[in-house]
């Protein structure tokens, strides 16, 4: 399915996200400036290094500067309060005693990132004095925020290293992008429109669950929302929806023309419904009879699902809920998403197949993805026009939001290799899935965790950025 076309996710518009808002202030003791005049310049200039690398990770920053005592601390704390931040980072010049940041972690609403970068990657111990070394001390005060954060009930996390090493900025980076899910996740708009999928009880999700564990707001739907805005298509819109599909998928001959009008009349329905409710995903579900307009609404929602998906804003059936907060998940770290469940094993050349029919994520496609036209869909009412892409070969993870018996919220995660072979050609997303194991005993350790039978599959291995968001979004976080 590959070819030499457009990637099918360049042809359409990106949505564009709030960017990730970080709170930063450096510090060392105050005690230092008199007894060594010539340090508080040069940390100061290592914070303003800081500060710009920050910036240049596409995040607004709010640089409260730098404080020398427990007074300039609180008023620190309190700036950043008003700002709102999805991460603070406390950077530690030097040494500071804990009462100088103690109240930002308590008072600033939001979790912290402590980061001490000594100026290289050693002392010239022979030409150090005493005012130097103290440039190379901001690893002395971490095991004391350690322990009072620890007392004080507060989650500790840290990054050490040198100004400008490559492994401590990356280790950074894995707490930006946690933070932009944590942000993405507060101000998100989640709409659920139709009813839950009859005897799912693993999709079945407490609404108050989402603004209660992320801030998330979720906004309930009818059908009837989507009907009234369908109707209101011209047939003009429908003829530039069509010419956009053929521009990003084969359409093949199994398609009726009617079937991809149809799609197509629903897709730009679904893009005003997204905008008039200012929607940042859509899990939708309908059984429909006898081919009343509704059912053929809900059996019309694959192609403009998945064009939703691949402008990020990931749009699932099955009334998949928390799938489809999976998936905003992994689309803000840049690795895609499509919706996903196990479809086989393939015990000869250990992988595990996994797909699903319906919406998939342009991004995560090997080539041109081709339109097919089913006249029946497996296990839902209706027919029409189906999205077959294939998953492109390398790494890829696994994300799940799992629910447990406490009604808690978990991440669940899982990284493996798709592999080239042989896949099913029905009008599904669908791959082929190394995780370097036998795949049932992959299987039985991955149904384990609670997560569910549907997750996002995500191009890269993003463990490490998913492992952060949990951790910022104070959720645990499980790896198979």
């Amino acid at each position: 399915m590959t070819d030499l076309h457009p990637a099918p996710q360049d042809l359409l518009p990106r949505t564009v996200r709030r960017r990730v808002k970080i709170g930063l202030v450096a510090g060392g003791l105050g005690t230092y400036w008199p007894q060594f005049p010539g340090l508080l310049p040069r940390l100061q200039e290592s914070a303003r290094y800081v500060s710009e690398r920050f910036r240049g990770m596409d995040a607004e920053v709010t640089d409260v500067g730098f404080v020398s005592d427990a007074q300039e601390g609180a008023a620190a704390a309190e700036r950043l309060r008003q700002a709102d931040c999805d991460v603070i980072v406390l950077f530690l010049a030097t040494y500071l005693t804990s009462s100088m940041v103690l109240p930002i972690a308590q008072r600033s609403g939001a979790p912290v990132l402590v980061v001490d970068l000594q100026p290289t990657a050693r002392m010239n111990h022979a030409e150090t004095d005493t005012g130097d070394w103290l440039a190379y001390c901001g690893q002395c005060p971490v095991p004391e925020l350690g322990n009072v954060f620890r007392r004080a009930g507060i989650p500790f996390r840290s990054v050490s290293g040198w100004l400008e090493q490559d492994a401590a900025w990356r280790r950074i980076e894995r707490w930006v992008a946690g933070a932009r899910v944590r942000g993405a996740l507060r101000h998100a708009r989640h709409g659920l429109m139709g009813h839950l999928y009859p005897g799912m009880l693993d999709v079945s999700t407490d609404l108050t669950l989402l603004p209660a564990t992320f801030g998330s707001h979720v906004e309930v739907l009818e059908l009837d929302d989507l009907r009234s805005r369908v109707e209101q298509v011209t047939d003009e819109e429908v003829r530039e929806r069509t010419a956009l599909a053929r521009e990003i998928f084969h359409v093949d001959g199994s398609v009726a023309e009617d079937d991809f009008a149809w799609g197509a009349r629903v897709s730009v329905g679904l893009d005003r419904l997204v905008d008039d409710f200012g929607l940042d995903t859509l899990a939708y579900y309908h059984r429909g009879l006898d081919g009343e307009l509704h059912e053929r609404l809900a059996a019309g929602m694959i192609l403009g699902a998945t064009l939703l998906t691949g402008r990020g804003v990931p749009t699932t059936g099955e009334y998949e809920l928390r799938t489809t907060v999976a998936q905003l998940v992994t689309d803000v770290v840049g690795a895609g998403g499509s919706f996903c469940e196990i479809q086989a094993l393939n015990f000869d050349d250990d992988v595990v197949e996994m797909g699903h029919d319906g919406p998939a994520h342009l991004g995560n496609s090997a080539g041109r993805p081709l339109l097919r036209g089913l006249g029946v869909y497996h296990g839902k009412r209706g027919w029409g026009v189906s999205v077959e892409l294939d998953v492109r070969p390398g790494p890829v993870t696994l994300l799940g939001v799992g629910q447990d018996a406490d009604g808690g919220l978990s991440f669940v995660v899982s990284e493996g290799t798709v592999v080239p072979g042989p896949l099913l050609e029905i009008g599904n997303t669908t791959s082929r899935v190394d995780f370097g194991r036998d795949p049932g005993e992959w299987v039985d350790a991955w149904s384990a965790t609670g997560v569910g039978h549907h997750w996002s599959l995500a191009v890269g291995h993003r463990a490490g950025d998913l492992r952060a968001a949990a951790d910022l979004l104070g959720v645990p976080f499980r790896t198979v």
